[in-house]
């Protein structure tokens, strides 16, 4: 009968029981995890509609004041450039007339001499046979990197630089060129080629490849004596090892722009027979 009443009063077994005071307590004494999950999630969802909502309304009240001030700054820039192009044509103009003047004070001073000194000082136009030298980039040419030209102060990009350009230019004087321009900028005894970043500057006025070089001379035989001089090797070299593209051909008539202005500060004409 003991045995009887202990199933009885204990039906269950205690695991069951626990298990089922626990189910008991998360039912009444407290929120479930899945509907605390659920609250948190649209917790969040609110929040972030709520910042969506701020920042696009305070993009709309700032829209007109950026608005205001790209229009402003555009005519800033505007305005800018078209000072700069008006700068550019007064210096077009006082080069030209300081070329007018120094052609009149060749023909005054200079005698029967005054043409010749004129063609060799650049203050006037030429034209003659000569050659047609084109340099240019390699095919999609890179703007960085080191490489074999690294140590001799270049940059093994297939960029033509300035060095290489003073290179033609010393060689085709020395092979007998009379006159030599590079993208009708005109050389004189005074012209500088130099490098501003991987732009080439001929008398500070900066150039674009191709880069085509003029000069007026005995066309077959200043092509012929520039090829084979240091310099036109030279130019070959840099076409074989870096794909930096060249052609010359000899012309009949090169016709060459006079030079902007030859300024001389230091020099000054000897005193001698026909002059004071």
């Amino acid at each position: 009968m003991s045995l009887l009443t202990t199933v009885m009063d204990h039906s269950l077994d205690e695991g069951y029981a626990e298990a089922a005071a626990r189910k008991e307590e998360s039912g009444t004494g407290g929120v479930p995890k899945p509907l605390r999950a659920k609250l948190g999630l649209a917790a969040g969802l609110v929040l972030a509609a709520l910042v969506v909502t701020v920042g696009a309304a305070q993009a709309r009240v700032e829209a007109p004041v950026l608005a205001k001030e790209r229009s402003e700054l555009i005519d800033r820039v505007e305005s800018a450039t078209a000072d700069a192009d008006d700068l550019e044509d007064e210096i077009d103009d006082l080069r030209g007339d300081v070329s007018a003047r120094q052609r009149a004070a060749l023909e005054k001073h200079g005698g029967s001499r005054a043409e010749l000194v004129s063609l060799l000082s650049g203050a006037t136009e030429v034209h003659g046979p000569g050659v047609k030298l084109v340099v240019d980039d390699k095919k999609k040419a890179d703007q960085g990197g080191g490489g074999p030209r690294e140590s001799a102060g270049f940059s093994d990009t297939g960029r033509v630089r300035d060095r290489d350009m003073q290179r033609v230019v010393n060689g085709l004087w020395e092979s007998g060129a009379e006159a030599i321009a590079i993208n009708d900028q005109r050389l004189t005894a005074l012209s500088a080629i130099r490098a501003a970043g991987d732009a080439i500057l001929v008398d500070n006025r900066p150039l674009v490849p191709p880069y085509t070089v003029l000069a007026v001379g005995d066309g077959q035989k200043l092509s012929t004596r520039f090829q084979n001089s240091r310099d036109g090797q030279y130019l070959h070299s840099l076409q074989e090892n870096f794909g930096i593209r060249t052609s010359i051909s000899a012309v009949d008539d090169v016709r060459l722009p006079a030079a902007p202005s030859v300024t001389v500060r230091t020099a000054e004409p000897k005193a001698g027979k026909g002059t004071s």
